[in-house]
């Protein structure tokens, strides 16, 4: 990592590279998940006490290092006041534990979960494998949860601020209880928000996870019209996105994106992870001795990129301006995150690319965001959306 931007950014993105980039430089060594939970622990604790003298003056000071404060990265969008596009994606704080503290790490806007009805253990363990010198992961963690009411509870615990009166934004995404049948879908997810709905600035159906069996039926117009229609009824709604895959084929984005500009949904994710192995099939994991091919789950990290990329592109060419659209998948850079955005994404989120590269990553995107807005000459981020502006 460039020692100048570890300076510049503060202590936490040096113990991050100091400490925790060794061990996220081998595939077999501290399990994945095992560091994941730990250091989510960790932040859930800090968050519970970030009001208290002396931890508060630490965060904050965490924080200075961390956010990029620049009126030129900020945007109104579905109605929510964003500081700046970088997010944190669904499935690192699936419970919310940590919710207080997302913006210290200079993200714009988190996402919690995914969460569902029911809370439920997931998928067995092993199922979730880092892939280190890929810079990507698989994982097959199967919405695994305390569920919405459990999540209700532990946000309350955290006493944030209403959404509106927020320094940043928080979506919630929520999932299908793997033991709901697919015809009962709508009840599951309407049950979910009704509970969570006060504490969410916006709201992400979550339809195309591979890791519950027949979710990504849900991504049918005609499924996501009655689910959709379901929701919107439930008082206090929040602005509903939509969540699909990179594995559609071009007709299934088109009819998507058909989709939310006759439903008027407040946007479109794009996307999740991936049941490609992008040219990794043979890839041995060295925790299980089978190939990528052999193995189940969702590819995520830099070989994501390009896929998720074109999808950005042919979302955007079907929904024209009509439809806010996040682009997730791949984003470890700034190059990456500022093309995702040239592309049509009118925000973006990171999750693998930041477990690898630290929280760094954030002020740094944010830091080349600036300087390519001052070389192209655009006023502000959201002349970039869609304007396919190189990376100079």
């Amino acid at each position: 990592m460039n020692e100048k931007l570890v300076f510049k950014h503060g202590i936490l993105a040096s113990f991050y590279s100091r400490v925790l980039t060794p061990f996220l430089s081998k595939d077999e060594r501290i399990d994945a998940e095992s560091l994941s939970q730990l250091a989510l622990e960790v932040l859930g604790q800090v968050s519970l006490r970030r009001t208290w003298p002396g931890v508060s003056e630490v965060i904050s000071a965490a924080g200075d290092n961390l956010r990029i404060v620049d009126g030129r990265l900020e945007q109104e969008i579905f109605g929510c006041q964003f500081k700046n596009p970088v997010g944190l994606a669904a499935g690192f704080d699936k419970n919310g534990i940590a919710a207080g503290l997302w913006d210290q790490f200079g993200f714009g806007f988190a996402e919690l979960g995914t969460v569902t009805m029911k809370g439920q253990p997931g998928n067995t363990r092993p199922r979730l494998f880092r892939l280190a010198y890929e810079q990507a992961a698989l994982n097959r963690m199967g919405f695994n949860n305390n569920g919405a009411d459990k999540m209700l509870r532990t946000l309350q615990k955290q006493c944030l601020k209403k959404p509106g009166n927020r320094s940043f934004i928080l979506g919630i995404n929520l999932g299908k209880s793997k033991v709901t049948p697919l015809e009962l879908a709508s009840e599951d997810y309407a049950t979910s928000l009704e509970l969570l709905a006060p504490q969410a600035d916006y709201v992400v159906i979550n339809v195309s996870s591979p890791n519950t069996p027949g979710l990504r039926e849900l991504q049918s117009a005609k499924q996501l019209r009655r689910l959709v229609k379901r929701l919107r009824v439930i008082e206090m709604c929040p602005p509903l996105l939509v969540k699909i895959a990179p594995d559609l084929e071009n007709w299934a984005i088109d009819e998507i994106a058909n989709f939310a500009c006759e439903e008027r949904l407040a946007g479109l994710i794009a996307v999740n992870t991936s049941l490609d192995r992008l040219g990794l099939g043979k890839r041995l994991l060295v925790q299980t001795g089978r190939t990528l091919g052999e193995e189940q789950g969702g590819l995520s990290g830099s070989p994501l990129c390009l896929k998720a990329l074109a999808v950005m592109r042919r979302l955007r060419a079907s929904v024209g301006s009509d439809v806010p659209l996040i682009g997730v998948g791949g984003i470890d850079s700034p190059q990456a995150a500022w093309e995702r955005i040239a592309a049509g994404a009118s925000l973006v989120q990171l999750y693998t690319g930041w477990i690898f590269k630290g929280p760094d990553l954030v002020p740094s995107i944010l830091e080349g965001f600036l300087s390519q807005l001052d070389l192209h000459g655009f006023k502000k981020i959201s002349d970039v959306v869609g304007s396919e502006a190189p990376w100079i």
